[in-house]
């Protein structure tokens, strides 16, 4: 008698035994031929179980295998490479990665969240394959790459942003180059901002209590340096009972909607722009911030200021409605300088008019920075003020000064520092918040480089 196991394996066994890139060219003409409308369900659940039930059935009816592979390990991968964007997917939605950068097929980095950054051992098969998996992106957003269109600029969801390039712009070999941008809405505390180092609790506590009593703020600094973070947290803290209007360019980076047993207990209009080919329908920024003075806001945020929006920006904190922001600056003062090339694509005025007119709408500036070692400090808040015969004093508020840099026992790079009170704000700020309702005992504190618990 055959032992019921034995003959188990005898009629069951796979006789088939493939490299997995053959395995996928046949299962994917498969599934493509007879099961496409399952690559467009819109229940994603249903269709990811219903592609992978088609996959491990066509796997058995074939006595197909991959050499070194175990049945679910076959499918799982297969499902990925065909309705997904292959090993890349698990650090796409993952937490904790901020950014993907693909410098050729065989050559990824990974940036996360903490600053720390590593190339990865896994890549694609091929320049082609490479290519494919990009164009599987960017179909998400209705983009196509290809020689005629080899620059595009996309986005995955709406909290991923995709930047490609390919053949003839980089090398053949190559295959493409791109830059996975992954913004994850994260609600840090103010504690945590502490604990990484990243400003001191006198200085978090300074800039939350600017625009909750109505002064603009301005926080600039290079790509990854933490802008979004310091801005994101300023914003949890805004008074529930006060209305936000948040304006983004391309994706969500704030999310301030906050709920208690099933009901939104703050104000927060969130938008954010769309591009269209036709201009009457271009949704820009510009066209936001002037439908937001509509809504009657006590806070504007701007997710980031990169073009003609900074005179419409200023234009609004100038007529008394605060304004938070972000832009790419290296400095606090050359921020002022960024701004009046900006408002210039909007407005040719004389760069000096220009100048008076920013400096007045963001009084304080907050620059940050990613150190050499991946830490992301606020390396200074300045106040920018300007005298009745119209000279402008800068005024440093907090200053991060770095005490050593060297390299360790194991290679790696220590920067030690420490956060600095150089000076406290101008009498027309003290009163300009007095005015706007801050209670003078909180404002003795922050004078005083001290934390205010309120």
């Amino acid at each position: 008698m055959i032992n019921q196991n034995t003959s188990h394996d005898l009629f069951f066994a796979p006789t088939k035994i493939s490299d997995f890139p053959s395995v996928l060219e046949e299962v994917q003409e498969h599934i493509s031929q007879n099961y496409a409308s399952l690559l467009l369900e819109t229940d994603k659940d249903v269709a990811k179980e219903q592609i992978k039930f088609q996959i491990k059935k066509y796997l058995a009816d074939k006595r197909l295998s991959a050499d070194g592979m175990s049945e679910d390990e076959l499918v799982d991968r297969l499902y990925t490479e065909m309705a997904e964007y292959s090993f890349l997917t698990k650090y796409i939605f993952s937490k904790g990665i901020e950014e993907i950068n693909i410098n050729a097929w065989n050559d990824i980095e990974i940036h996360y969240s903490g600053g720390k950054r590593g190339k990865l051992d896994e890549h694609f098969d091929s320049p082609q394959h490479a290519v494919n998996v990009v164009r599987r992106m960017l179909h998400a957003s209705g983009m196509v790459l290809d020689n005629a269109s080899p620059v595009v600029l996309g986005s995955l969801t709406k909290n991923i942003r995709i930047a490609v390039i390919k053949a003839p712009v980089v090398d053949e070999e190559a295959g493409v180059s791109a830059s996975i941008r992954i913004v994850n809405p994260m609600n840090f505390a103010k504690q945590d901002l502490i604990d990484y180092g990243t400003a001191t609790a006198p200085m978090l506590d300074f800039l939350s209590l600017l625009i909750r009593y109505g002064v603009s703020v301005c926080v600039a600094g290079a790509t990854g340096s933490g802008k979004t973070t310091v801005s994101g947290w300023m914003l949890s803290t805004y008074p529930e009972d006060k209305r936000v209007f948040t304006i983004e360019s391309g994706s969500r980076e704030v999310s301030l909607v906050k709920e208690k047993d099933g009901k939104v207990t703050n104000s927060i209009v969130h938008t954010q722009t769309r591009p269209s080919e036709n201009e009457l329908q271009n949704i820009t920024q510009v066209k936001l911030l002037d439908i937001a003075m509509r809504f009657h806001p006590s806070l504007i945020f701007v997710g980031e200021i990169r073009d003609a929006e900074a005179f419409v920006a200023q234009e609004a904190s100038r007529t008394g409605t605060p304004v938070l922001t972000t832009i790419h600056s290296n400095s606090c003062e050359a921020t002022y300088l960024r701004m009046v090339t900006l408002c210039k694509r909007m407005f040719d005025a004389a760069d000096k008019t220009l100048y008076d007119l920013v400096t007045e709408a963001f009084p304080i500036i907050a620059y940050a920075k990613q150190l050499e070692n991946g830490e992301r400090k606020i390396m200074e808040i300045m106040e920018c003020e300007i005298k009745p015969d119209g000279e402008r004093v800068y005024r440093t508020i907090y200053r991060y000064n770095i005490k050593e840099n060297y390299y360790d026992e194991n290679g790696k790079l220590v920067i030690k520092g420490e956060h600095e009170f150089v000076g406290e704000i101008s009498e027309g700020l003290k009163k300009r918040l007095i005015e706007n309702g801050m209670p003078q005992d909180w404002l003795d504190r922050i004078c005083r480089g001290e934390a205010v618990e309120c």
